[in-house]
């Protein structure tokens, strides 16, 4: 094979960098533009009254004891704010989270 075909491991490695690169840049400005849109429906449910919701959660209180075991104290249960959206909103958790997590634990 002479010289002439032969590719160039170091652009080679330079295409795979930049393509690595973009391809991040990509998923990033998805990202951004997936939660600006998020915000902005979430927004738009607010101003019509139906931005926001309430989910029923048990709360537990856990303490670690001797022994490296760990106690845990049911504190009841109790109705918690969420937001209708994909991501969390207005310091609410998002209502399909807190839905499919509706045990809350605080360690002491």
């Amino acid at each position: 094979m002479s010289d002439e075909l032969k590719p160039n491991p170091l652009v080679i490695e330079t295409f795979v960098i930049r393509l690595l690169i973009r391809g991040l840049l990509g998923l990033a400005l998805l990202a951004a533009l997936v939660y600006v849109g998020d915000w902005a429906v979430w927004r738009v449910r607010v101003a019509m009254g139906g931005g926001m919701g309430q989910e029923q959660v048990s709360q537990m209180t856990s303490g670690s004891m001797k022994g490296g075991k760990t106690m845990y104290f049911f504190d009841g249960t109790s109705m918690v704010d969420c937001s209708r959206s994909l991501f969390p909103q207005s310091g609410a958790g998002a209502c399909w989270w807190v839905k499919r997590h509706p045990v809350v634990v605080e360690q002491y």
